[in-house]
């Protein structure tokens, strides 16, 4: 799949030249001309501020697209603190990792790593989790599992999960430390330094590659529907993102009249979603779908999940320890740790897709440090909070921004605002658990896809000519899928004797961006290669070709309110790996950075918000 849009920003929302004043109309002229010489930009960088109403829907769109494994993390985790039969405190979780996630994603757009990149759940942590759940002594007692025994508001049903999840909550936050420490100590940062495109390729598409099965189950529930959602999906994004639609707008100038508005590359992935709802809302109220649930195909009904809507309440507001103290369980924080590790890695791998798709230049040491310092925070306060999970990147969005070539950090904070809404009003949120698996799957099909693809696309920069890139790359990815592959067939293959070391190292090598990444780090770093043929020349050059494709600058990455002014007179702050230095800027200015930046704002910013589009 096309990763970057063929069209440009006056593509993406035009209106029409014929009206505007004849200077206008010339300098769109000119902005068209310099597009035309690249059509890879996005249609917002970061920086940029759609108009509202944009804004909104895009944040919505994002929502969406993280919805599926936001509400996954709690109802597969649910099972192992015995609450499968308790429908309200699911619902409770659902809301608490909502409410963390939008929390978190404030932070992170804000003070962190400062690319518009969701934060959310991760499946890093869910192994480890359930591995330690399924110690003989976190066990679920039988009478947990008949729903008939379960008295939801016995105090002693109470005691049975929440023991649980405060071991689990003590577990994540004494490993989020090492997060925290890795981070804002600038070891990442130095650690980037040997990390190259044969490194951050294998972990990236090996985030896509490896999430196949979960993606098929999904999508297996009802192949029809799955189909359906992707090649609308595609049809939005790929077949019809030049065909505008008139819609009726307002300006004070031209009263009212009819514009030009590119919807389908805007928002494809929401448009997708909600025509595949709604035909499986009319197959189920039609009683096309099978309502039995043994039956092939039920899964693709909208009534699936309707007791969650009405169990949830209408206002609920999460807040640290609102399950008990937390505890510690040595072997849970050895088993959370491999999953830290995991984490971290995607992260740094998402980070460079994020800055890639979104039109920006690759982030610099120090954002990448505050990026992982933050996320170590999100998952301390993920398990404080109790959702029985930590923090991380979301991979998911990041093939969003590359689908609809809208990288605005306005957008994601605006939906990190709406997560933490969610989080708080049960009933709203309870109403998108109405969404039907096989359209989570058809969606699914195309954004694990478009990651495979970003991670590949990062080799452009290495001479793939060499026999020794080729190897590298080969043998990470193979390798990847062939280890984790074998030890989960064999699980008792490894067995060294030691319960917490064992835990540990079948977490490790079962996850592939792990054994990927690492493969592709030692490797790259151990076989003789010049640095033009590892690609790390233009990697240090903060990707020449990506950095002409964008109007943005390192400033972008400078802590918010005016702090970095303020602490780039300090002598100190050199010694801060996370703080931004003034004087270390890259000198590089894509060509005519000024007159596209004036243009694009002129264009895409300006004459927008002037109108109101309904």
């Amino acid at each position: 799949m096309d990763l970057r849009s063929e069209s440009t920003g006056l593509d993406n929302l035009a209106f029409d030249i014929n009206d505007q004043p004849q200077g206008k109309a010339d300098k769109v002229c000119r902005s068209s001309c310099v597009a035309e010489d690249d059509r890879n930009k996005a249609a917002y960088c970061v920086t940029d501020v759609p108009p509202w109403y944009l804004c909104v829907f895009l944040a919505i769109q994002h929502y969406l697209t993280a919805f599926g494994a936001l509400i996954s993390i709690p109802l597969i985790l649910s099972e192992g603190l015995c609450l499968q039969h308790d429908s309200l405190t699911q619902s409770r979780l659902i809301n608490t990792i909502f409410f963390v996630s939008g929390l978190c994603t404030l932070l992170q757009v804000t003070f962190g790593v400062r690319l518009p990149i969701l934060q959310g759940g991760t499946f890093a942590l869910v192994t480890p989790a359930m591995a330690m759940l399924s110690m003989p002594e976190w066990k679920c007692p039988s009478w947990t599992q008949n729903a008939s025994l379960v008295n939801t508001s016995s105090p002693l049903f109470i005691e049975v999960w929440q023991t649980r999840m405060r071991t689990l909550q003590g577990s994540i936050m004494v490993a989020s430390l090492l997060q925290i420490l890795v981070g804002f100590s600038g070891l990442i940062g130095f650690l980037m330094r040997f990390i190259g495109p044969l490194t951050i390729a294998p972990t990236i598409s090996l985030i896509g590659l490896s999430l196949y099965d979960s993606a098929g189950v999904k999508a297996g529930s009802h192949w029809g529907i799955s189909a359906m959602t992707a090649v609308l999906i595609m049809l939005f994004s790929q077949y019809l993102r030049r065909i505008p639609v008139p819609v009726p707008a307002y300006n004070k100038t031209r009263k009212l009249h009819m514009s030009k508005f590119f919807i389908f590359q805007i928002m494809p992935i929401l448009l997708g979603i909600a025509v595949s709802w709604l035909v499986c809302y009319l197959l189920t109220i039609c009683d096309v779908l099978p309502s039995d649930p043994a039956q092939y195909g039920h899964l693709a009904r909208t009534d699936v999940k309707g007791n969650v809507v009405n169990e949830a309440s209408w206002f609920t507001f999460p807040y640290p320890g609102q399950w008990g103290m937390p505890t510690v369980n040595l072997a849970g924080v050895f088993g959370i740790l491999a999953g830290i590790i995991c984490s971290m890695a995607e992260s740094v791998g998402d980070y460079h897709a994020c800055a890639r798709l979104s039109g920006a230049p690759s982030p610099p040491k120090h954002a990448i440090n505050r990026g992982i310092g933050v996320e170590g925070l999100g998952s301390l306060l993920a398990g404080a909070f109790g959702t029985g999970n930590g923090t991380t990147s979301f991979s998911e969005n990041v093939a969003a921004i590359g689908i609809t070539k809208v990288g605005s950090r306005t957008v994601i904070l605006l939906s990190g605002i709406f997560m933490i809404l969610m989080g708080t009003l049960g009933k709203i949120g309870a109403i998108f658990t109405t969404i039907p698996t096989p359209v989570i799957g058809g969606m699914f099909l195309v954004m694990f896809a478009v990651i495979a693809a970003t991670g590949i696309s990062n080799l452009q920069s290495t001479d793939m000519n060499s026999s020794r890139n080729i190897f590298v790359f080969g043998f990470s990815i193979f390798s990847a899928l062939v280890i984790p592959n074998w030890i989960m067939k064999n699980p008792n293959a490894l067995a060294t004797g030691i319960k917490e070391l064992d835990q540990v190292l079948n977490i490790l090598l079962t996850t592939h961006m792990f054994v990927g990444g690492f493969l592709g780090f030692f490797l790259d770093n151990t076989i003789p290669g010049t640095k033009r043929e590892r690609g790390l020349i233009v990697w240090d050059e903060v990707d020449l070709e990506d950095s002409s494709n964008s109007t943005e600058t390192e400033d972008m990455y400078d802590l918010p309110f005016g702090i970095t002014a303020c602490l780039s007179s300090q002598s100190w702050v050199r010694y801060i790996p996370f703080c931004p230095m003034k004087g270390n800027r890259s000198q590089y200015k894509p060509k005519d950075h000024d007159d596209i930046s004036q243009s694009r704002k002129n264009n895409l910013t300006t004459e927008v918000i002037n109108e109101f589009s309904f």
